[in-house]
């Protein structure tokens, strides 16, 4: 395992959020400030009472389309409270769907847990 997967999440970019909704908002993009790494790993924090399923993909359509709460198995639940750290490419784009209601979404590039 790699040594910098066991340190403490260290942001490497500026947090960017938006508001997962019914319909799934313009995909945003949490660009990694940091050249040498073809990944990124994203603290994701879910500040809404609502489960929002998250999209991602390369492109923004691709993250919009993602994000599915009707037929989730392109997504990921996140339920309403949650902070995961997740591993994308650097470059990855984030949408949010909800099966009701709003739930604002916080999205910071970084390294570690």
């Amino acid at each position: 395992m790699a040594s910098s997967s066991q340190i403490p999440f260290a942001p490497l970019g500026d947090t960017v959020t938006f508001t997962a909704a019914t319909t799934p908002p313009t995909a945003v993009q949490a660009p990694v400030k940091v050249t040498e790494t073809s990944v990124g790993q994203f603290r994701i924090v879910n500040v809404g009472s609502v489960t929002v399923f998250l999209g991602t993909g390369a492109t923004a359509a691709e993250a919009q389309a993602n994000a599915d709460s009707g037929t989730p198995a392109k997504s990921i639940p996140l339920v309403p409270g949650a902070v995961e750290i997740l591993r994308f490419p650097p470059d990855s784009y984030f949408s949010g769907d909800t099966a009701s209601d709003t739930a604002v979404i916080y999205i910071t590039p970084g390294q570690g847990l």
